[in-house]
């Protein structure tokens, strides 16, 4: 046990005065930075290494510190860790630790290492693990939408414009059409991951390590894939934070667009779903009810996201060079962000398993005026320019709402007098399935291309 005062700050030669305890409150990150205890741990570890290798420590010390940083990370495993009121952050509280275990060769670690790079380091290391997750979170819920959308090609429903029925479609059409976004979120979140493996470690507080420790070495013992390559910008750049925000709100957007939909389908006005037990709730006063709580907490939560981006852009915009204390701003923020998009996926993954899928109420909503392009398009095939075809159309869905009937109940006769080149196979136009399946250019709703859209998606699953 060292015989060091526990009570000294990593900063406090300078300082002879007491910190204000409401001040000691306000500066203090533990009660949320503790999270990133691994990828602190690990850090130090590497950066022990990287001393013994410019001779600040000796192979015993470096054993030695490297030992007792892995027994400070073991306590925090196992909940054992005893934090101490002067624990101001993550970083003191495992550098005091440490010195508590080995004594005064603790105080070796930080040699030509500033909080400054080590919080850079610590951040870009856990986000890249939790990176990791989100993303095998993320092809999980495209994996249930892509296997429930090859399972149920068979059942159509209309598509719709406006919240207007427009054309036919199939559901599993609809179902991947949010599949694709998610796909895109995928490599948006991929394509982050080079800016985020960028390692701070080795800048100093600002100016560079005057040790000449070896940053390349540094960057594969940590799995870093680049090493930043400018001191000032190592310490004080939060882009990839920033970025990932921008990146868990548009992902959480998309997220809330998909629960949109399926808050509108599940109503009793169209009964196109239903949400399973597990993901609903009741009303307190309507014992009727059946609440998509998950759905609407979906597209509620990526206001929350939203928020802990643009909140921290503000705080980002306004910073000098290198470290300022703003920048812990950065980190309930991200912690927010990504326990937030985690969990939103995993609930979502959850929803579309398990709901139900109404194929007789969709099929039942199709009406023959969504037939009304089709109709338009026969007469396309018989030579007659669309502009003209459209209005022709357009009238013979009139001519339906004024007799109070479907379109398809026309006579023959009603069409000819439309248009001359209407003859008797008009009638094939009004078939749902076939409308669909007509459309067979790619990124169609026919079978084939549903079938194209869902090899598409597994092959970028699978990667």
């Amino acid at each position: 046990m060292s015989d060091l005062p526990t009570k000294q700050k990593l900063w406090g030669g300078r300082f002879t005065g007491k910190t204000d305890p409401l001040m000691h409150e306000f500066n203090q990150s533990l009660r949320y930075d503790r999270r990133m205890h691994a990828a602190d741990i690990a850090g130090s570890i590497a950066y022990a290494k990287s001393l013994e290798g410019v001779g600040i420590l000796t192979a015993d010390e470096r054993k030695q510190i490297v030992d007792g940083l892995t027994a400070v990370g073991k306590e925090w495993e196992h909940g054992t860790f005893e934090v101490q009121p002067d624990d101001e952050d993550i970083h003191t509280a495992n550098e005091r630790r440490l010195t508590e275990l080995i004594g005064h060769l603790g105080g070796k670690l930080h040699t030509g290492r500033s909080r400054n790079d080590q919080v850079a380091t610590d951040m870009r290391l856990w986000l890249l693990g939790e990176v990791r997750a989100v993303e095998a979170g993320l092809k999980a819920l495209m994996r249930v939408m892509v296997e429930r959308a090859d399972k149920e090609k068979d059942i159509l429903m209309p598509g719709y414009t406006h919240l207007q029925r427009a054309q036919p479609i199939r559901w599993s059409h609809l179902l991947l059409s949010h599949a694709f976004s998610f796909r895109a979120d995928l490599e948006r979140l991929q394509q982050l991951i080079p800016r985020i493996s960028v390692l701070s470690l080795g800048s100093g507080a600002l100016a560079g390590n005057p040790f000449a420790v070896d940053r390349e070495f540094l960057a594969r013992e940590l799995g870093f894939d680049s090493v930043a390559e400018n001191s000032l910008y190592g310490v004080s750049d939060r882009d990839f934070i920033v970025e990932f925000m921008m990146w868990a709100s548009l992902a959480m957007t998309h997220l809330s667009r998909m629960a949109e939909d399926f808050i509108i389908y599940s109503t009793a006005e169209f009964g196109f779903i239903s949400l399973s037990d597990a993901y609903s709730t009741g009303s307190s006063m309507m014992p009727q009810k059946k609440n998509p709580d998950s759905l609407e907490l979906l597209r509620g939560k990526s206001g929350r996201v939203f928020g802990d981006m643009a909140g921290f852009l503000m705080t980002y915009k306004g910073l000098p060079s290198t470290y300022n204390k703003d920048l812990q701003e950065d980190k309930e923020a991200l912690f927010d962000s990504v326990d937030t998009i985690s969990a939103s996926l995993q609930i979502a993954e959850g929803v579309i398993a398990t709901m139900e899928v109404n194929g007789d109420k969709m099929r039942a909503a199709l009406t023959m005026d969504v037939l009304a392009t089709d109709l338009a398009d026969y007469l396309v095939r018989k030579g007659i320019p669309f502009r003209e075809t459209h209005h022709i159309s357009g009238r013979a869905v009139a001519l339906a709402e004024a007799r109070k009937c479907q379109i398809n109940e026309l006579s023959l006769d009603d069409f000819r007098q439309l248009h001359g080149k209407f003859d008797e196979d008009v009638m094939q136009v009004f078939d749902f399935e076939a409308s669909v399946e007509r459309r067979q250019a790619i990124g169609g709703p026919s079978r084939k291309m549903v079938d194209r859209q869902i090899a598409v998606l597994r092959s970028v699953i699978a990667n």
